[in-house]
């Protein structure tokens, strides 16, 4: 185990907002504290009243700075507007290395640009998968890779991700001995993991009613078009197949138009949304659960069913493939004819009774656990504290590397950034800061509760 450090996880999304993002930054930090590290996040504000410090269990510090999302809980980059809460925090915090979420966090790049003006190392997590024609990818991608140019490392939740943000993050550079391009030794893969105690399997249930889950934002990317033309198919040619679609989102008009069409009220089932501590009570109701996304870089609603006791169906994309073994899913092409072949294979196996559920629970409880998560990306840390920091000369290098037009536009900003900090430093000496001496004390925390439960117990 590495020595104690102090470590700020920085994204712009996290809890209140829920989601696989969120929920993966809250446990990692989580199992880092029970490793001995000191671990705080910075993100955004939550109207109406979520701003400032608040603390959540256990011993999680979080910062929510008053910066107004646009859209989808995303912040709009500026790169400079930051800076003054960035360095003020890292300070008083004694902070050794930034760990940034998600590319479309511009809280996250922007630690990323400022943090090698106070001799701070970086960590950046990718958790999506892009692509590279569309408008909004290429902006995204070009963002991406003038943050990744200078970071100290790169870690992606599957081995798809990982090719996908080397080509986006431009994540390679030419080799010595011959005129190749190789991908950088500090890009890592560490899956997400799930606390597989809150997903039990449910008591056995009859098949002679078949019961298809599907939970998921009911948006195109998640192929909810797939399902719209496939649920009417499998309900006419199973009479006892029923389907349970939990989650909200722009395409929920088009599965109602669908199931009002088909008369298929009393066979198709919409829940709305569904709350992260509703979804097992939701998962224990299926036999199947079915994932047609189009674009999937893990899939944590796959792991949370597989491990509730569903047997998989999916879609085959992105990272899909890496999550579970053969005999715990069943894959499909990404058309109507490739998913409904999928589901009555699936069906079929259900009926057997060669699925396991509890047997499948024991299998992911194995594979996915959060201290194996901590404990990989703690080995992360642990190279990127022993590597040599980059000097801004070299920073300024590959920055310019971008390319003509992209190059000189992302070494500007990194100039005024470090004349802003400059200015921060003569403005806001470091001495006049009000440093934190004491972090929150788990041990002595533990003590106090214990003595006042001991106290209410003895008053009664």
């Amino acid at each position: 185990m590495m020595h104690s450090i102090s470590i700020a996880m920085i994204t712009d999304f996290f809890h209140p907002a829920v989601g696989g993002v969120e929920n993966h930054i809250y446990m990692l930090a989580a199992n880092l504290i029970q490793r001995g590290h000191k671990v705080i996040v910075i993100t955004h504000s939550h109207p109406p009243d979520r701003v400032g410090i608040r603390w959540l269990l256990p011993s999680l510090k979080v910062y929510y700075l008053p910066f107004i999302p646009i859209a989808s809980s995303a912040t709009l980059p500026d790169f400079l507007t930051f800076l003054p809460y960035f360095r003020t925090i890292v300070l008083r915090e004694h902070v050794h290395l930034i760990h940034a979420h998600a590319s479309l966090s511009a809280l996250g790049h922007e630690g990323i640009l400022h943090a090698h003006l106070l001799g701070i190392r970086t960590v950046f997590t990718d958790h999506s998968l892009f692509g590279f024609a569309d408008a909004a990818s290429i902006l995204t991608n070009k963002l991406m890779a003038g943050s990744l140019k200078n970071v100290d490392a790169v870690i992606c939740v599957s081995h798809t991700g990982r090719e996908n943000t080397v080509l986006r993050g431009e994540l390679f550079h030419e080799s010595d001995d011959v005129k190749t391009m190789v991908v950088r030794d500090n890009v890592y893969v560490i899956p997400h993991a799930l606390v597989s105690v809150n997903f039990q399997p449910g008591p056995s249930k009859p098949t002679d009613i078949i019961t298809i889950v599907v939970l998921s934002r009911l948006a195109y990317r998640k192929g909810i078009d797939l399902l719209v033309a496939t649920a009417p198919l499998i309900c006419d040619a199973f009479p006892n197949v029923r389907f349970v679609v939990g989650g909200d989102g722009p395409k929920l008009i088009d599965l109602l138009q669908m199931r009002e069409k088909h008369q298929l009220q009393d066979r198709i089932e919409l829940l709305g949304p569904v709350r992260h501590e509703d979804v097992r009570s939701v998962l224990i109701r299926g036999h199947i659960f079915l994932n047609t996304s189009l674009t999937e870089s893990f899939g944590i609603a796959i792991l949370e069913a597989a491990c509730t006791g569903l047997y998989v169906v999916s879609t085959r994309v992105g990272g899909v493939p890496e999550i579970l073994p053969a005999d715990m899913i069943n894959f499909a092409e990404p058309d109507t004819n490739g998913v409904f072949s999928a589901i009555v294979e699936a069906i079929s196996i259900v009926r057997g009774g060669t699925h396991d559920p509890q047997r499948a629970h024991e299998r992911v409880k194995q594979l996915y656990n959060w201290a194996e998560v901590a404990k990989r990306t703690e080995i992360v840390y642990a190279n990127v504290m022993q590597s040599p920091q980059l000097e801004l000369g070299a920073r300024i290098r590959r920055t310019m590397a971008l390319g003509p037009f992209a190059g000189p536009i992302y070494t500007i900003i990194l100039v005024v950034d470090c004349l802003f900090f400059l200015f921060l430093e003569w403005w806001l000496p470091r001495e006049n800061l009000d440093f934190v001496h004491r972090h929150w004390d788990a041990d002595k925390f533990r003590e106090v509760s214990g003595s006042v439960k001991s106290f209410i117990i003895s008053s009664l």
